[in-house]
């Protein structure tokens, strides 16, 4: 009985949180009848929370290991004999304290972990305290990044950034879409924001910086916006190659900087593109750019994607069996996204067809995503780019400024450089167009992807029929 109760704890160690963990499952005592999970909880509280937020988790866990459906799992929360009872009610207690008194021997760190995933009364929530810049919600940390041999320079400038006394004062990470440089840097914001409450930090993108600026110039408050951001102490600043051709912005972000790296101050600065690819930017800010540390985050090997891939079924609370999770690894190649999209139609199917995840299932799902890095080179791309856009390779490659012709040559100009080696140069030399061309087109697209506009919600359609097409060999469904 014991040993079933093991295997359910391990598979519950694959599913949650190791802070949720080590405060909720791993003090209970468990029995097994037959389908029934009888667990013994330490309080009142305890079980109250474990009603409501694990049962269906226990019922997942449990049924590989006794050999039935999920919903086919009793639970039975049974209180211990003289437990405390008097945070049942919910009562006023920090989270800290309620689970202190579950507890008592968790380490600070932990405590504060697991305290984060409890929902305190609305009362007992602190009051984000006034601040230049409005408080971010940092939504990653250096706990949930993975590792590996394309970050791994990258974590390290990171993390050093983030120590009072650190070698490095500016970092500079390039890097594809979707393989974390946003993560990192909301991670280092987040470790910085630790050291104490009278940082000045400031997290904003390319395009956030601009925007501002703007409305500092509507508001005639243009001094006042410069000198909030002379007096930060740390700006994490994203995409940065949107300053380009964008002389006003380049002066003010130059200002900035210079400020920041004279008094000491630390910058983290992110782009799709490398300092020496941005040729529309004032070589004085490239130059600050690269005053720094230079690091660039490439894609996963076949070992890490595995690793992310346990990770994200983790923090969706669902059981990943190891053979799944090689399957997936091995069919995957594309960026972090790719791999998180894939886990996720995998587990909304599985749901769909109330069953856990296997590796059937997972070989009808990822045929929709598998492939797609071998099947795409310039001549495809333009090929499938004027199939989407009903264009003519000749229209493609011609002056027209119409509509189609410049979203479709857009459109080839990020699938390249997303799914290829070539520099921005060969790409623009394919189509009789600067360097700069390219770059400022590979921008647009980016921009209006992540604005999701209209014209992004088009784009991305197109994409992603492209990209299916090319994994699958057969046209996508409509």
């Amino acid at each position: 009985m014991q040993g079933k109760w093991a295997d359910i704890s391990e598979n519950l160690k694959k599913m949650l949180d190791s802070g949720i963990f080590k405060v909720w499952i791993a003090p209970l005592r468990a029995s097994i009848e037959g389908a029934e999970l009888r667990l013994t909880v330490p309080s009142a509280y305890m079980a109250e929370w474990l009603k409501r937020h694990l049962l269906a988790k226990f019922r997942e866990a449990a049924a590989p290991v006794l050999a039935v459906a999920p919903e086919a799992v009793r639970v039975r929360l049974e209180v211990a004999e003289g437990a405390p009872g008097r945070h049942a009610a919910g009562g006023s207690a920090s989270a800290g304290e309620l689970v202190a008194s579950v507890v008592p021997g968790l380490g600070r760190r932990a405590r504060a972990e697991a305290a984060t995933q409890i929902p305190l009364p609305q009362a007992a929530r602190p009051l984000a305290a006034s601040t230049r810049f409005p408080t971010v919600g940092w939504r990653h940390s250096f706990e949930d990044f993975i590792i590996g041999p394309s970050n791994s320079m990258a974590v390290a400038a990171a993390r050093d950034i983030c120590r009072q006394g650190g070698q490095v004062h500016t970092l500079f990470v390039a890097g594809a879409s979707g393989l974390g440089k946003t993560h990192l840097t909301q991670s280092a914001g987040q470790a910085i924001s630790g050291e104490g409450t009278d940082l000045r930090i400031a997290y904003l993108t390319a395009e956030e910086f601009a925007s501002r600026f703007v409305q500092a110039l509507k508001s005639q408050d243009l001094e006042g916006f410069k000198s909030r951001l002379r007096d930060l102490d740390v700006l994490l600043l994203e995409d940065v190659h949107f300053f380009q051709r964008k002389k006003a912005m380049q002066e003010l972000a130059l200002a900035v900087i210079k400020s920041l790296q004279d008094r000491g101050g630390r910058v983290i600065l992110t782009s799709s593109f490398a300092p020496r690819e941005l040729r529309d930017m004032d070589p004085q800010l490239v130059s600050h750019f690269c005053s720094g540390i230079l690091t660039s985050i490439g894609r996963p090997d076949r070992e890490m994607r595995g690793r992310i891939l346990t990770q994200k079924a983790r923090s969706f609370q669902v059981l990943l069996p190891d053979e799944v999770r090689d399957l997936l690894a091995s069919r995957l190649h594309g960026d972090v996204r790719q791999l998180e999209s894939c886990l996720n139609s995998l587990i909304f199917k599985a749901r769909l067809l109330n069953c856990g995840l296997n590796v059937d299932l997972a070989m009808e799902v990822v045929g929709q995503y598998a492939g797609i890095e071998q099947g795409l080179d310039m001549e495809s791309i333009i090929r499938l780019v004027c199939e989407s856009y009903g264009l003519s390779e000749a229209q493609l490659r011609s002056r027209s400024r119409r509509q189609e012709c410049v979203q479709g040559r857009n459109t080839v100009f990020y699938l390249v450089r997303k799914h290829t080696e070539l520099s921005l140069e060969d790409i623009g030399s394919a189509f009789n167009r600067r360097h700069s061309t390219v770059l400022r087109s590979i921008t647009a697209v980016e921009r209006e992807l992540a604005r999701e506009t209209r014209l992004g919600r088009q784009i991305a359609r197109a994409v992603s029929l492209i990209e299916r097409s090319a994994g699958c060999g057969v046209p996508p469904q409509a």
